[in-house]
């Protein structure tokens, strides 16, 4: 398994949890089986669309794929330095390389119903496949550019902009002319 991933032991402990087989797991999600087996086994950087739905269809919410020692007091961040950092290909078709490096900044609270990161942003390419999910996004641009492609509309943000949307209309956040850049970001996702 890879070390950029550990989403994928713990969506298979949660679904072993449940009694729940991945061709259970794939009906219910509306993910491949072949994809399920690649994001458990650590094979692959997911996007955030499949463990959105792999998250629904387990009856979770999101944010248990990513805790390990869940608490009920505050979750306190310093300096915006988390150490736990999810990687994620940016994209569904594209599982290799990690084009976005979330920092938590709720981890372990265990009755949210946010999901807090600070995202590094590094995308290399300039065509992107939406994809989209349940839920609404906030995003604030901390340094540097973004474009979000937002059904057939675009959006350019710099520095000190924010937008707040659906998810469920398709969708891809991507760093502007390949440069890096650091956001916000703040994701509801209804389990």
């Amino acid at each position: 398994m890879s070390k950029k991933n550990k989403v994928g032991a713990k969506i298979k402990e949660i679904r072993k949890s449940k009694k729940s087989t991945i061709e259970d797991l794939s009906k219910t999600s509306e993910v491949s089986i072949d994809l399920i087996k690649k994001i458990e086994d650590g094979e692959i950087l997911p996007s955030l669309t499949p463990l959105t739905k792999i998250a629904k269809g387990l009856n979770v919410r999101l944010g248990t794929f990513f805790d390990d020692a869940e608490q009920t007091g505050p979750s306190i961040v310093r300096n915006g330095a988390s150490d736990e950092i999810l990687y994620f290909s940016g994209e569904e078709g594209k599982t290799d390389l990690s084009a976005l490096e979330f920092y938590s900044l709720g981890y372990g609270k265990n009755d949210r119903h946010m999901e807090p990161f600070i995202i590094d942003v590094h995308t290399d390419k300039t065509e992107f496949e939406l994809s989209s999910h349940e839920g609404e996004e906030f995003i604030y641009v901390l340094n540097g550019e973004i474009e979000l492609k937002y059904g057939k509309e675009t959006y350019n943000l710099k520095e000190g902009d924010s937008i707040y949307y659906d998810s469920i209309v398709p969708h891809h956040l991507h760093s502007h002319k390949c440069e890096k850049s650091k956001i916000l970001a703040v994701l509801y996702t209804p389990f």
